[in-house]
Formats: structure tokens, sequence, C-alpha cells
């Protein structure tokens, strides 16, 4: 018999579900914004509830289902399925999600870990990253982060939150307080939602910029970065700078630390790059990154940035992985 299997990609902004036949084709989708005021309990009980709909949706049973994958943006406790800290999602931490998910579903098989795993396994497996067998997955969005395959194979760490590269400390107790908790890392320099921060401080502090207008009554997002930027905003160009900067000090503190040469990049802020013009030529973030990556890498030796090839599909599709 074919199963089924249900891929579940957490993000800091958005939570999307894929429903998968026993060909790993997606048979169903569903999404909804993620909900940072949740406790605990209510967000995974919206996460159990609609894993019950998708299931319904086919008329398909537990005993139809191989199991449930997640993608957690979290520092997760991988053998437990225990939930650390969730940076995005502050509410959630020291939580057994795993073990509270297998209850609300009549114990069906679930397994958790950190999505930047789950995207380097999709990439891996089946996006930009087949045929190499070293690879870094970095998504670059609401947050960084990065998932490591060595020889093959996921590499976890000794209590499964490899790969938390983004909240290495660059600028020790210096810059905008982090959801880790502290101040100086990385995270807290380039991330889609940590800019955004250090434009509001900015403009508070009286700097002038067109962004708030672009805004109006709502948050300043990447969308409004991006339209300013082109239009010429000393501000837009001050924060992407900095944004691009410490992106490509990161890979290259991870390049030379693991001597992995394949990089693969994916999450919402490669969309900034659909917009930016630069002098009436069109730039990529990925393009910018490798600019200051090359300025600090002294040796020829070839490094790849790629983009990743799944689209909007990874999380799921990685989440759904973790399965097989």
């Amino acid at each position: 018999m074919d199963l089924h299997t249900i891929g579940i990609d957490v993000g800091g902004t958005k939570t999307a579900y894929g429903l998968f036949n026993g060909q790993r084709g997606i048979v169903r989708r569903l999404s909804h914004p993620s909900d940072d005021t949740a406790s605990p309990e209510e967000f995974f009980d919206t996460i159990a509830g609609n894993i019950k709909g998708l299931m319904a949706a086919e008329g398909l049973q537990n005993e139809d289902i191989r199991g449930v994958g997640i993608g957690m943006p979290s520092f997760v406790l991988f053998e437990e399925g225990r939930l650390i800290k969730t940076s995005n999602l502050t509410k959630i931490h020291d939580f057994p999600a795993r073990a509270y998910l297998m209850e609300k579903l009549g114990g069906m098989r679930v397994l958790i870990d950190n999505d930047s795993h789950t995207g380097a396994m999709a990439e891996h497996r089946h996006g930009a990253g087949r045929g190499f067998d070293n690879m870094i997955y970095c998504p670059i969005s609401t947050g960084i982060s990065s998932g490591i395959i060595i020889n093959g194979k996921l590499f976890r760490g000794r209590y499964g939150w490899s790969g938390e590269s983004g909240h290495m400390i660059v600028t020790p107790d210096d810059g905008v307080e982090c959801g880790c908790g502290n101040r100086g890392c990385l995270m807290s320099w380039c991330s889609g939602s940590m800019i955004v921060k250090h434009i509001e401080q900015w403009i508070a502090q009286g700097e002038a910029s067109i962004m708030p207008g672009l805004a109006g009554d709502g948050k300043i997002t990447m969308f409004h970065l991006g339209s300013a930027y082109n239009a010429g905003d000393a501000l837009a160009r001050r924060a992407y700078d900095q944004m691009v900067k410490y992106l490509g000090i990161w890979i290259y503190n991870l390049y030379v630390t693991l001597n992995i040469n394949c990089f693969v990049f994916g999450g919402g802020l490669l969309k900034l790059s659909r917009q930016l013009m630069d002098g009436g030529k069109k730039t990529t973030i990925l393009e910018d990154m490798k600019e200051i990556f090359d300025g600090y890498n002294k040796n020829d030796m070839p490094v790849y940035f790629k983009a990743a090839e799944l689209g909007d599909d990874f999380g799921i599709i990685g989440a759904a992985e973790l399965l097989f």
C-alpha cells in the first residue's frame, strides 16, 4: 500500500503544509500565518487540527499515513523532539512538541527537526545540491541559519542543533538584541526581520528616508527596502550594504571552518533580488554576497553560490524527507 506523508514547514511568519502521496508527489497544500502570540499548546493544537483536516479532505486514516515531518525555526533536541528555543516564535521553548503531537494524533509517527536541516535534505536530494557530497544550505529570510551535509548525510551534531550559524557572535554585546538573547550575533545584523529593526532605529534617531511614506500606516518591510533602494534612498542603501556585508562574512566564516565549497541559498530575501537596480543595472543579493566573500577569500579554488531550485515547496519537501 502506498503510504502518504505530511510535511510541515514552520516559519517565523508562515506555516505551510504539504500532503504527499506514495510517489512523493504533492496532492494537497495548506498555509496560514504563524501566530507568535500563541502558547506552545495552542500552536501545536492548530497544527494537529490542520493535519486532521488534510487527511479528512483526502479520506485518509492514520493507517494510511507514513508519518508527519516538521521543520521548525528552533533549537531542536532531535532524538527527543523537544524544542529548546525558537528565536522568531519566542513563546515556543522547552516544549516536548513531538510527544505532544503524537498524543494529539493518536500515536501517529512524528519527527521534528530544525528547518535548515530539512531544507538541506530537500535541496541535496532533489534540488541545487544534487551531485555534491558536501553542501551547506543557507536560508536567508526572517532569520538566517545553515544545514550541513557531509559525505552525503545531514550533520546534526550532539544535541541536534548544528548549523545555528546565524547566532555566531561577531560584535560582542553590540547591536540590536536578537531573539536568541544576545547582541552582536550575525543574524542581528543581516536577517530580514533584524535589518528592519535597524532601519526603524535609524529613523527614530532622525535619519531621513522615504520608507515610512512607502509603508503608510503599516510596518516597513523588505519590499519597501527594495523600492526605496531603487529610488536612490540613502538609508535603504545603507541597510542593504550592511545586510550583504554581514551575509558575506557569514559565508566566509563557514567556508574556512568546514572547507565546504557548495552553498545553496533559499528563503525570502532572494526575492528582493528581483527588485534591485543599481545605476540601471540589475543586481542580486547572491552576486553582492559573493563579492564580499571574494574580498576575504585569498585562494582561487572554486566556491559555488547556488540559488535553491525547489521554490516555495523546499520546506515541506524537506520536512517530509525526514520520514525516509
